[in-house]
């Protein structure tokens, strides 16, 4: 069994608060910031065309730095996984500056068999495409899909990938342990 990994929530931590209350306390900006992500992370606008879409000067480097955050308890079981033999890679919903930016400052991305990263497949997740695109290149059906977030985790069963909706470690431990 392949375990695909999504980043943000599982393996990265979820957007810092610290850093988004310095971007921004304008609800308004917050609405307009998720409504163009998806178009981003998938790669269609750049960083400058989305940040006129959210109507504000680019905050590239803020964003980047909101994301950066990482549990390295989990990076501790990818390497474990890794040293086992286990078939591991990612799909994470991730525009080209973070991903670039997780490339230069991560080296444990060099454990995972494949790298989707949604800026460069041109399909994010919960779309089909994102879940096909990865078992396309792993070249196996066995595949258990881990996310925090559920719908992710659904839309990846549907594709008949199994799924791990993801709330802690510990889950993720007994889980693998059961299916060696």
């Amino acid at each position: 069994m392949i375990v695909l990994f999504d980043m943000f929530g599982v393996i990265a931590r979820d957007q810092s608060p610290e850093v988004m209350r310095e971007m921004s306390t304008a609800p308004e900006f917050w609405d307009a910031y998720w409504a163009h992500r998806p178009a981003y992370d998938r790669g269609d606008v750049t960083a400058q065309e989305y940040w006129q879409r959210v109507g504000h000067p680019p905050l590239v480097e803020q964003d980047v730095a909101s994301w950066s955050r990482v549990d390295y308890e989990m990076v501790a079981l990818l390497h474990e996984l890794s040293n086992a033999g286990r078939r591991i890679a990612l799909l994470s919903n991730i525009p080209e500056d973070l991903a670039r930016n997780f490339e230069r400052t991560h080296a444990w991305l060099d454990l995972f068999e494949v790298c989707a990263f949604s800026c460069r497949i041109g399909h994010a997740k919960p779309e089909r495409g994102a879940f096909e695109w990865c078992r396309d290149r792993l070249g196996d059906d066995d595949i258990l899909f881990v996310d925090d977030r559920l719908e992710n985790v659904r839309a990846a069963e549907l594709v008949g990938m199994r799924g791990h909706h993801f709330t802690g470690i510990d889950g993720l431990r007994t889980l693998l342990a059961a299916h060696p």
